[in-house]
């Protein structure tokens, strides 16, 4: 439902248009709800549902609450495996023991205690095998029978939800908003731009696409819809757009399985090859990186039977080897292998966007005299690169003083590989030179602003959403590397995961770090206790939807706590029916039922590639706890992923990410100071229209003011 998917992005509710008359008690009935989940509704959305007729006042109130109740994953019925968690919770190897025992038992045998553990211990035991492991033995009914209603603490959580236009008014809002985004999506963005493109196909279009794989998004409906393509300017657009349509990954990071074409669609991809071709022969040097994918799309395609189209042709010829081109990148390597350094920046400086990414690596290789001349060219190609690739380099240059422990590269598809950082550090005066010329283009670049700029001091440590391949889809969920304060006393971990086709086993488990990335304990299925921290106990499988949780009281000893899932056996992320990830903040005082949505504090699908995936990491400091947003996933093994068999690599990759420096709000926000009038959010409402940035909008905010909260932060990104 389009209202549902608004409410969930945009914390925006649209305005029923349904017939006027008194929904005074629907609103009231509303109200008392979304605080049983967190939420709460401005003073403008219940003052709307007040003047509906009854009937459709409960249809909006009912999809409102529908649409947050998914939001922090209260849709589903989250079961713990021993009924009194956190408390009752048995010792492992007692509890294996006892299982055993139960299993000695029902077959007629006998054995001591001591036998028990001493099979237990020798790892011959398959725990499978053992009566009722891994299965729960009690309803979720039963569960919240045996636990007294959540005791109510001044920290928990809630979500204001504000009134919107109506349904097209927000979906056109978002639309553009997705489609005109100066940096790539997610896959849940991707999915709801996808969704939103056939609704606004014919509606209001953003004045420019500059992500490439939004365009392919937006041409795939266009294409099936027999609507004419917008923004298709390489030969790779093309490539993208066949993939797209053909239900693969259209940022060409694995290969598709092309479908067949109708000839309609042929003509108009083949139409469209020959016009980019045409106006710029060139852009044939794009061909050669995909040639292979190129190859397989003309097999589909058929550009021998469309002789009116040459240049199309000659893009199939260069993929099949019959004609050679000499692309850019190659040449500005060629150079570089020679140890001309300055003819390859002059052959990259025809390309703004690779020169700046190539700058580092020209940097390190250039001798002195040469070295003036890469630092010119740079200079001159800002002004004609996108603004996310202005602040990538920005970021880039702050962490080159030093070479760091061990260097990250992270994927598109949030997979990680830690290797030394082998590169010599910049000189200081150097980096301070590109640092000073990159502020200034990227000042320039900002937005003048109208209003006074408010900031909400929590959203200052938000890494900019740079690219949204870099974070998954969910609640309250920040960009990697981005840091939030942690309240409450007790950190309550979960995942919940439910089986498609096969039975899957997920393992939540903690690993805990010191000072120096050692290990300091864990707590998993193998270890149900450490330092105060509990597990819940081990679901091994999920027709009907698991969940695992593991609680952390904030006085551990540990610097560094990592929640992990483990894929153990079965389905992968991307094929299970759902899983997701979260964590809960509580007090000591606190009881209630293991899941309680009030006090869910984020909550992140997981859909990456990889059998381990490492959401979060909390790190303790001088002023106490910080959650930092992850997003990785890990290879592992195709089954039997255990904590005890990784540490050492997910400290590594915990280490390189700790040790990094993002940018961050907090930087563009240091820009804006120079030129504008900059407060800091005390929650008192101004008495003029502000541009308020922030975690979430506050009510009540004078008429005319623009508000950015995560999901508008990629707006601050400028072009």
């Amino acid at each position: 439902m389009l209202e549902k998917l608004i409410i969930q992005k945009t914390l925006r509710v649209p305005a029923s248009t349904g017939a006027a008359g008194d929904g005074t008690p629907v609103a009231r009935q509303l109200d008392v709800v979304l605080l049983d989940v967190g939420f709460s509704a401005s003073r403008a959305l219940l003052e709307h549902i007040g003047t509906l007729a009854p009937a459709p006042a409960m249809d909006l109130a009912a999809t409102v609450v529908s649409a947050v109740r998914e939001l922090v994953g209260d849709h589903v019925r989250h079961n713990a495996y021993f009924i009194d968690f956190p408390d009752g919770v048995p010792d492992t190897a007692e509890f294996w023991a006892d299982r055993l025992r139960a299993a000695v038992f029902a077959g007629g045998g006998t054995a001591t205690d001591e036998q028990l553990r001493d099979a237990v211990a020798s790892g011959a035991v398959n725990l499978l095998d053992l009566p009722a492991y891994g299965t729960y033995q009690h309803t979720h009914a039963e569960l919240l029978a045996a636990h007294d209603e959540l005791i109510s603490a001044a920290g928990d959580r809630v979500t204001l939800l504000h009134l919107g236009d109506s349904a097209d008014v927000e979906a056109t809002r978002l639309y553009l908003a997705l489609a005109g985004s100066s940096t790539p999506h997610g896959e849940a963005d991707l999915a709801i731009l996808s969704e939103l493109a056939v609704t606004c196909v014919d509606g209001a279009q953003p004045a420019e696409i500059p992500v490439r794989e939004n365009r392919a998004v937006l041409n795939g409906i266009r294409l099936v819809l027999g609507r004419p393509l917008v923004d298709v300017d390489t030969t790779t657009d093309v490539l993208r757009l066949a993939c797209q349509v053909s239900g693969g990954d259209a940022s060409l990071v694995t290969p598709t399985r092309f479908r067949a074409f109708r000839r309609p669609e042929r003509r108009v991809l083949l139409a469209a090859l020959n016009d980019v071709v045409g106006a710029s022969p060139g852009k044939l040097g794009d061909v050669v990186r995909y040639a292979e994918r190129w190859k397989r799309l003309g097999e589909r395609l058929h550009p021998h039977e469309y002789d009116q189209w040459p240049h199309a042709q000659a893009v199939f010829e260069v993929a099949r080897g019959e004609r050679r081109v000499h692309t850019l990148a190659g040449r500005a390597e060629a150079a570089i292998r020679a140890g001309a350094i300055g003819s390859a920046t002059s052959v990259l400086s025809a390309a703004p966007g690779l020169l700046l990414r190539s700058a580092d690596r020209l940097l390190r290789l250039a001798s002195e005299p040469e070295r003036s001349g890469v630092v010119e060219a740079v200079a001159g190609a800002l002004g004609s690169a996108s603004g996310r690739v202005l602040l990538s380099l920005r970021e880039h240059v702050d962490n080159r003083l030093t070479p760091m422990s061990a260097r990250m590269y992270a994927s598109r598809s949030r997979s990680a590989w830690v290797g030394p950082d082998e590169r010599p550090p910049l000189p200081a005066e150097l980096v301070a030179e590109l640092s000073s010329l990159l502020d200034v283009e990227i000042s320039a670049r900002l937005p003048q602003l109208e209003r006074p700029l408010v900031v909400d001091p929590e959203v200052l440590d938000v890494a900019l959403p740079l690219s949204g391949k870099a974070a998954e889809g969910g609640f309250a969920v920040l960009p990697r590397g981005s840091r939030a304060p942690v309240s409450g006393e007790l950190l309550r971990f979960f995942t919940y995961w439910r089986q498609a086709s096969r039975r899957t086993d997920y393992d939540l488990s903690v690993l805990l770090l010191d000072d120096e990335f050692h290990t300091a304990g864990q707590v998993s299925w193998t270890n149900y206790r450490h330092d105060g921290v509990v597990h819940s106990g081990d679901v091994t499988e999920a027709t009907d939807g698991a969940t695992e949780f593991i609680d952390v009281p904030l006085t551990t000893g540990g610097r560094y706590v990592v929640p992990q899932v483990f894929i153990y056996s079965g389905e992968s992320f991307d094929e299970v029916a759902e899983s997701m990830f979260g964590y809960q903040a509580r007090t000591r005082e606190q009881r209630g039922a293991p899941f309680d949505a009030r006090t869910v504090r984020a909550r992140s699908h997981l859909r990456g590639q990889g059998r381990i995936a490492l959401p979060m990491v909390f790190a303790r400091n001088e002023d106490g706890w910080q959650a930092v947003w992850l997003h990785l996933y890990l290879p592992g093994t195709p089954s039997f992923n255990r904590v005890e068999d990784n540490t050492f690599t997910t400290a590594d990759r915990v280490r390189a990410l700790m040790e990094r420096r993002y940018l961050t709000v907090s930087y563009l926000v240091d820009r804006w100071r120079e030129r504008a009038e900059v407060t800091t959010w005390n929650g008192r409402v101004p008495d003029e229209p502000v541009t308020f940035i922030g975690i979430q909008a506050p009510e009540d905010l004078p008429a005319g003011s623009e508000v950015y909260t995560l999901d508008r932060l990629s707006e601050l990104i400028p072009g």
